[in-house]
């Protein structure tokens, strides 16, 4: 979810309104897509692969809504390699599914280019859109209205070794400085360090904010301004100056959650992916969870959220509503998040399973009201791909922060004008 390539031009953007316009031009009766009894409608739902127990949970939820509504048929298409080209191509072509996954890092653009149905004329009362974590569901709003509704979500939470902190004699931290003296306190040489980092904006984004600054700013990179660079710099200085901080690369790991298992760094902020992973890959661990520590006073972490969307083209709205409410409704979406793979967006349903109060689980769910989502506007895609290539420089010590972060944001902005 983190990694997806994007690939969004303006041809593109054209041909996909173009598409959405073509596959509107069919008489009204029939783009209704009203469900008759005795007639049987087909959806189609499109999304990525996933583990086999999260396969098996979407199918339960499918097949229970299914017997819900035994006028409706969902067709579950996997498209397992280059997702979002994929859906664009067969959006262009008129073949695109009924309803699709759609990543909040994506959906400005996506949205931008109108293949996207706006939901506010299906939405009724009972549907509850107070109960959705309010960060979560803005992300797929534009201009007042809904173009999708969250499925689930994960934040970062601080993931500790219990025997290390307990060892070196220290506390959880709750705030960035103690963190940084309690990584001093953890960290033995190379050989274990107090704390695990990720060098990348999609993990980053928060601490750059936390001292008031923006990086994006009317659509445009604006992380080189000063107190973005002040923000970063405790971060990359605990890597290169104090040796208590390290990426998963230094030590052989393919990422944190990896590096936290094999017992190579005390601490990595993580979200709710590396609990089911730990427990099944090291299961000897004992390890805690708590809220990522505080910056300047202020609570800060990272929320990554999909939700399901309708292809603005499709002739089956209303049955394509109906799943959509199923599944983000609260009785589908508690089937989908009881085993924990992904964490409810909605409040009641995360009450329900217990998840607010979960020793482990809870830090995340705490995180969700003040979350900043991994989506910022059309050009986030560009921006981070060139604040990403700088900051490694600069974290690897062959760059100043503040030279390369600068060198960055003038790339990231000429090729947003070259649009």
């Amino acid at each position: 979810m983190l990694r997806k390539k994007w690939i969004a031009t303006l041809g593109i953007s054209a041909l996909l309104v173009g598409g959405v316009l073509s596959g509107c031009s069919k008489d009204t009766k029939e783009s209704t897509g009203k469900v008759d009894e005795g007639k049987k409608v087909e959806v189609t739902l499109a999304g990525w692969g996933s583990s086999p127990e999260e396969a098996d949970l979407l199918s339960q939820v499918l097949k229970d809504f299914e017997a819900k509504h035994p006028n409706i048929k969902v067709k579950h298409e996997v498209i397992a390699d280059q997702y979002m080209d994929v859906v664009k191509t067969r959006l262009i072509g008129g073949e695109g599914p009924d309803v699709f996954y759609l990543d909040a890092v994506e959906a400005p653009a996506l949205i931008e280019t109108g293949v996207v149905e706006p939901l506010n004329d299906y939405v009724k009362d009972d549907f509850d859109l107070e109960d959705f974590e309010k960060p979560l569901i803005e992300a797929f709003q534009k201009d007042g209205k809904y173009y999708g509704f969250p499925k689930g979500y994960s934040t970062l939470a601080l993931f500790y070794n219990k025997q290390m902190l307990s060892n070196a004699g220290v506390e959880v931290p709750t705030t960035w400085d103690e963190l940084r003296e309690v990584s001093k306190k953890l960290t033995d040489g190379t050989n274990v360090y107090g704390f695990g980092q990720n060098p990348e904006l999609a993990r980053t984004y928060f601490i750059a904010e936390a001292l008031g600054g923006k990086v994006v700013e009317d659509n445009k990179a604006n992380f080189a301004e000063p107190k973005v660079v002040e923000a970063l710099k405790p971060y990359v200085d605990q890597h290169l100056i104090e040796k208590t901080a390290a990426q998963p690369s230094d030590v052989g790991a393919d990422w944190t959650g990896e590096m936290f298992g094999q017992g190579k760094a005390a601490m990595v902020i993580e979200g709710n992916w590396t609990i089911p992973y730990l427990d099944s890959t090291f299961p000897n661990i004992e390890y805690g969870m708590a809220e990522v520590p505080t910056i300047d006073g202020k609570k800060g972490t990272m929320a990554f959220t999909v939700a399901y969307v309708m292809n603005a083209a499709t002739e089956k709205k209303e049955a394509a509503w109906e799943l959509i409410s199923y599944l983000t409704g609260k009785e589908g979406m508690e089937t989908w998040t009881s085993k924990g793979f992904e964490l409810p967006s909605r409040k009641s349903v995360a009450e329900n399973l217990g998840y607010d109060k979960d020793e482990l689980r809870g830090a995340l769910v705490a995180g969700a009201p003040y979350a900043t989502v991994w989506s910022n506007g059309t050009n986030l895609p560009i921006i981070f791909n060139n604040f990403n290539n700088q900051f490694v420089s600069a974290y690897l010590g062959q760059a100043n922060l503040a030279d390369a972060l600068t060198e960055a944001e003038k790339t990231a902005n000429k090729e947003i004008e070259k649009q």
